[in-house]
C-alpha cells in the first residue's frame, strides 16, 4: 500500500481487467439467414447455367453453399472456433429443414388433390348405389368404422399397456418382468397382417364372421406395445423423490401411484395413447381380412362387414377411375384431418389434467 494511502486511510482497490473476448468483430443476427438466401442463389444459378432439370439438385448444391458459406465467412470474420460451432448448427438446420420437407410435401399434395371433393355430402354419405365412374358418394360409412374400431381398440388396449407399464416400472422384478419386456419389445415390431392372421386363425377355429370387433382385435395387438412403451418412459421421467416423499408420510404405494406418479406423467402418457392411436387408424392389412368392408352404414361393429378410412382409401384409388381417385384423395384427408383433431384434443386433456406446480 501506497504512503498516499495510507495518510488518506483509503484502502487502494485493484484493478479487474476485463478477460479479452474471443474475437473483435462478430456476424449479426441476421447472417445465418443471408447464408440461406446467397445458398439459394447460388443452387438456382449454378442449376441454371449447368442445365440441371432436377429441383433435387438444386438443392443440394444450395445446401453445400450454405454450409460452406457459413464456415468460411464465420472463419474470416470472427475465428476458426466459432466457424465450427455454426458449421455444426448450420449441419442440424439442414438435416431439421430435410425431415420437414416431406412432411410439407405430403400434406401439401393431399390438401390440393382431397379439397376438391370435400364437402358436407361428402362427409354424410356412403356408396350405396354410387358406381366408380359416378361423381357423389361420401365417406361416413368409412368414418364411422373408422372410429368404432378404433375406440374399440383403444378400450382394451389402454389399460391393460397402461397396467403393464406401471408393473413393470412399479412392482417388476426378476424373470417375470425381463419376461414381459422381451414380448412388448417382440410385439413392437410385429408386421400388421401377422396380427390380422392371428385373429383370422381364431376365427376359423371358433366360426366366428367378420365384423368390426374382430379387425379391432388385431388393432389391439398393434396398439398396446406402444403404450406399453410410451408410458413405461414416462412413468420412468418422474423423480423417485416424490415417490419418496409420498411413502415417507405414509402413503401406500397404490395410492402414491394413483395419486402422485401418474398424474405427473400424465401428459407424456397422453401423448403416447395418441401416438398409439395414429399408429392403427392407417392399418389397411387387419380390415381386409377381417372386416371385409362395406358400401352401406353399419353401426354396429359386432356384426357384418364395416368400412374404414384406410380401407375406404385403397378401395377407391383401386378402381381407378377419376372420380374414385378423387374421392380416394378426400378421405385420405380426413384420415389426417381426425388423427390431427385426436391429438389436439389429447393435448388440451392433458394440460387441463396436469399438476399444477404453482400460481
Amino acid at each position: 500500500m501506497s504512503d498516499t494511502a495510507v495518510e488518506t486511510g483509503q484502502e487502494q482497490t485493484p484493478r479487474v481487467h476485463a478477460a479479452p473476448s474471443l474475437s473483435a468483430r462478430s456476424l449479426p443476427r441476421w447472417a445465418p439467414a443471408g447464408f440461406a438466401a446467397a445458398a439459394i442463389v447460388i443452387g438456382a444459378g449454378i442449376g441454371t447455367a449447368a442445365g440441371l432439370s432436377s429441383k433435387v439438385q438444386w438443392g443440394l448444391i444450395a445446401v453445400a453453399a450454405f454450409l460452406a458459406l457459413s464456415y468460411v465467412t464465420t472463419a474470416l470474420v470472427e475465428n476458426k472456433r466459432q466457424a465450427k460451432d455454426r458449421f455444426a448448427t448450420s449441419i442440424i438446420w439442414v438435416c431439421f429443414i430435410l425431415a420437414v420437407i416431406p412432411l410439407l410435401s405430403l400434406l401439401w399434395t393431399t390438401v390440393g388433390h382431397g379439397v376438391k371433393d370435400l364437402s358436407v355430402n361428402f362427409l354424410t354419405h356412403s356408396m350405396v348405389g354410387v358406381l366408380s365412374s359416378d361423381q357423389g358418394g361420401g365417406v361416413y360409412h368409412a368414418l364411422v368404422g373408422t372410429v368404432e374400431q378404433v375406440g374399440i381398440a383403444t378400450v382394451i388396449a389402454v389399460p391393460i399397456g397402461l397396467l403393464t407399464a406401471v408393473y413393470l416400472v412399479e412392482y417388476g422384478k426378476g424373470a417375470l418382468a425381463r419376461a414381459v419386456t422381451f414380448f412388448v419389445d417382440v410385439m413392437t415390431g410385429i408386421p400388421s397382417i401377422v396380427a390380422g392372421l392371428f385373429i383370422l386363425s381364431i376365427m376359423l377355429m371358433t366360426d366366428t364372421a367378420p365384423s368390426g370387433l374382430m379387425g379391432s382385435l388385431a388393432l389391439t395387438i398393434l396398439m398396446m406395445p406402444v403404450v406399453v412403451r410410451s408410458t413405461e418412459e414416462m412413468l420412468k421421467l418422474v423423480p423417485n423423490e416424490l415417490r419418496e416423499a409420498a411413502l415417507a408420510l405414509g402413503v401406500p404405494k397404490w395410492r402414491m401411484i394413483l395419486k402422485v406418479v401418474l398424474p405427473t406423467a400424465i401428459g407424456g402418457i397422453t401423448t403416447g395413447v395418441m401416438l398409439a392411436i395414429a399408429r392403427i387408424a392407417g392399418e389397411t392389412a387387419p380390415i381386409m381380412l377381417l372386416v371385409f368392408g362395406s358400401q352401406m352404414i353399419n353401426t354396429n361393429p359386432f356384426k357384418d362387414g364395416q368400412s374404414s378410412l384406410p380401407y375406404y382409401i385403397f378401395e377407391q384409388y383401386k378402381l381407378g377411375e377419376p372420380p374414385a381417385i378423387d374421392r380416394a384423395w378426400a378421405a385420405a384427408l380426413v384420415l389426417i384431418a381426425f388423427v390431427m383433431i385426436l391429438n389436439l384434443v389429447a393435448r388440451g386433456i392433458a394440460r387441463w389434467k396436469a399438476p399444477k406446480t404453482g400460481r
